[in-house]
């Protein structure tokens, strides 16, 4: 399924303020086996970077036991995966537990670069 219409033309409204706020980038923990990571995979991820969101907040995957890249600031460890951290500028600003699914993470992670945006 594809997301609504109207979702989109909102993260399109604040694209324009993102861009001259910090960088986003939009991190993704996984780990091998996990099956709602490969829901993701299969779903979201070939559309991802052709996506305001993903032009907004490029995609970093990353393992969940690997340590922590230099430069990112996390509020608390993930623990779950997928676990999806946006960051601005290595600092976290929000983030979505787990994968409930196409029609709602397009949603959730709008509200979340929103929020970036109003920060």
């Amino acid at each position: 399924m594809t997301r609504p219409g109207l979702l989109a033309a909102a993260v399109l409204a604040v694209l324009p303020a993102i861009a001259v706020a910090g960088e986003l980038e939009l991190l993704m923990f996984e780990q091998p086996g996990c099956i709602y990571c490969a829901a993701w995979t299969a779903e979201v991820a070939p559309e991802y970077p052709l996506t305001a969101e993903g032009k907004a907040a490029p995609l970093r995957r990353l393992q969940l036991r690997d340590p922590l890249p230099e430069g990112l600031e996390l509020v608390a460890p993930p623990v779950f995966t997928p676990t999806f951290v946006l960051v601005e500028d290595g600092a976290e600003t929000g983030r979505i537990e787990g994968y409930p699914g196409e029609d709602f993470f397009w949603p959730m992670l709008a509200l979340l670069i929103g929020k970036a945006e109003r920060n």
